[in-house]
């Protein structure tokens, strides 16, 4: 089963949405939007950076790798 977004409401009337795995662990969790319509854009600029996003591995002090995404090229 495919990950989800999951849209929630909080007491003071906010909105934020997780994202969950196809096992139904919580991946990640977004701050609070005021309006419905702002947590769909963060949804959806989730999807379209995730995927291309690079990985800066900061672990370590002195840590400088950075993973591209398949078929991308460093500038």
């Amino acid at each position: 089963m495919a990950g989800r977004f999951e849209i929630l409401k909080d007491s003071n009337e906010s909105y934020w949405f997780r994202l969950t795995a196809g096992d139904g662990t919580v991946v990640a969790e977004s701050p609070t939007f005021k309006h419905l319509d702002d947590v769909v854009h963060g949804i959806n600029a989730v999807r379209e950076n995730a995927a291309t996003g690079l990985i800066v591995d900061r672990s370590t002090q002195n840590a400088r790798a950075t993973v591209e995404p398949p078929g991308c090229k460093a500038a």
